[in-house]
């Protein structure tokens, strides 16, 4: 065999192999794409589709073959070009991030997606346009049926001449605590109701933020009007505006007129928890409407006039969730005309007796059971505890503990729940972490302050000195955080 023909043979060979790994990576590539939950469709310059994975098929309700291959508006003869995505993002040559589409699809079926559209270049030249799909439609199906149950709810108890304070179920008598720490805020609090001031309430998971806004709502002028809360965490950025500011019919496809939670909250409170989680883009027309007093449904071009008292809630300290671009400075202070810091239980663990009789009282009614007390271990290791969950942690594991009891009339420490007493472990690992005798006599608030100092300068040098960081680590907020350094002289 001559060299040249070694040399072909060779050639073809690597070309085999090159054939070989590239059909192998198209047909991961496929795999990949059909694996996937969002639908993917990518269009050449002739509109005609080159990519189209069983997700999309699926919410089109298309056959792959029958759309692969061919131009887009053929295949899909009840999209008009001017409300495709695809051809708008193809003709623009720029990309359409997070654009809500309706569209009937053959059979008849009504689909909501959110789409974000880009178009495709190669060496500079527009070769296409690729499209992400998110199917929307049951979570916009059943955030209309909410808002349709809520005006329904609204329109009886109007009809029956029902006075509102309706969802809303508590008072500043439903807070209890006997602590300097409580005592203050709720005092602050009972002060600021008097006005219609917007209110920021922030303070960790758990401390009864919204216990605070219904309290404030009830004890105001607007007690006779609604208090409405929505969590900012709990929607899809793209679903919030429309509940917030309410939808306009032809603003977009299948759009109808619906009021949004700011015109239900009208004469009354609106509570915005989570407010943090809001996007920023959308923190910005909360902005507009805070500085104008009037909202603009999506899709429409008048303006609504509002009479309504914000509360907004945030489970971090503002000015952390400011420098993490987490909420805008200039939103800040429009929502936090006053700002309330609701205390963590760790700051005021003086009222745990008080929150054990309140829980016990009430499970006892509903479990049936005739609790007295707690046993003085388990009292110990609520006063020990940190409680990172605040006073809803405490109600759960008294609840959980109540759960687990016989005949019994006090709580020990067998009855609470597994997860509370692996926490407890957690800390009596600290102890031994922190090279304590517990077998000497000494004082308990010793033993806490020197587990305290390990701590804090644990994570103080982790975080290389960051007192921002250090304090989200511990739990702590950084006012608090720098208290304790300045206490134990650490710094």
């Amino acid at each position: 065999m001559t060299k040249s023909k070694e040399l072909v043979m060779d050639q073809e060979h690597q070309l085999r192999e090159q054939l070989a790994i590239a059909e192998q990576k198209l047909l991961l590539y496929e795999t990949i794409l059909n694996s996937l939950d969002v639908g993917i469709q990518v269009i050449d310059k002739q509109e005609t589709t080159i990519v189209y994975n069983s997700m999309m098929a699926k919410l089109e309700g298309e056959d792959v073959n029958n759309v692969l291959g061919k131009k887009l508006l053929n295949t899909m003869p009840y999209l008009q070009a001017e409300d495709s995505t695809l051809i708008t993002a193809l003709k623009l040559g720029r990309p359409l991030n997070d654009r809500r589409q309706t569209y009937i699809t053959a059979q008849n079926k009504r689909v909501i997606t959110v789409n974000s559209t880009t178009p495709i270049y190669f060496n500079n030249k527009l070769v296409g346009a690729l499209e992400i799909a998110k199917d929307i439609t049951f979570i916009q199906m059943l955030a209309e049926k909410i808002i349709d149950l809520q005006q329904n709810l609204s329109a009886q108890k109007n009809a029956l001449n029902v006075a509102q304070p309706f969802r809303t179920r508590y008072t500043f008598s439903d807070i209890i605590g006997n602590s300097d720490t409580l005592k203050t805020v709720k005092v602050q609090a009972n002060r600021v109701a008097r006005s219609s001031s917007n209110i920021l309430l922030y303070g960790e998971t758990g401390t009864g933020k919204e216990l605070f806004a219904q309290s404030i709502h009830n004890a105001s002028l607007r007690k006779q009007g609604p208090f409405v809360a929505i969590n900012c965490a709990a929607l899809p950025e793209h679903l919030l505006e429309g509940l917030l500011f309410g939808t306009a019919k032809g603003g977009f496809t299948g759009a109808l007129d619906r009021p949004g939670f700011f015109e239900q909250a009208q004469g009354g409170t609106l509570l915005l928890d989570e407010i943090n989680s809001m996007n920023i883009n959308l923190q910005a027309k909360l902005l507009r409407v805070l500085q104008e007093y009037s909202i603009r449904r999506v899709g429409a071009t008048n303006e609504i006039a509002i009479n309504v008292r914000v509360i907004s809630a945030i489970n971090v300290n503002p000015f952390d969730a400011i420098a993490q671009k987490q909420l805008r400075e200039d939103l800040y202070y429009r929502l936090g005309t006053v700002t309330l810091h609701i205390p963590p239980l760790r700051e005021h663990k003086e009222d745990i007796p008080i929150y054990i009789d309140h829980f016990i009282e009430k499970y006892n009614q509903s479990l049936e059971l005739d609790i007295k007390k707690v046993s003085a271990t388990v009292l110990d290791a609520f006063y020990q505890h940190s409680w990172p969950g605040n006073i809803r942690e405490l109600q759960h594991a008294i609840e959980g503990a109540m759960n687990l009891v016989s005949t019994e009339q006090e709580l020990q420490m067998h009855h609470l729940p597994a997860l509370f007493l692996s926490n407890l472990l957690t800390v009596s690992k600290s102890l031994h972490a922190a090279n304590i005798n517990c077998t000497e006599p000494t004082k308990l608030i010793e033993h806490r302050e020197t587990i305290e100092k390990e701590l804090i300068c644990a994570a103080f040098n982790k975080s290389n000195g960051n007192i921002t960081w250090a304090a989200k680590s511990l739990g702590l907020t950084r006012q608090l955080l720098q208290y304790k350094l300045k206490k134990y002289n650490l710094k």
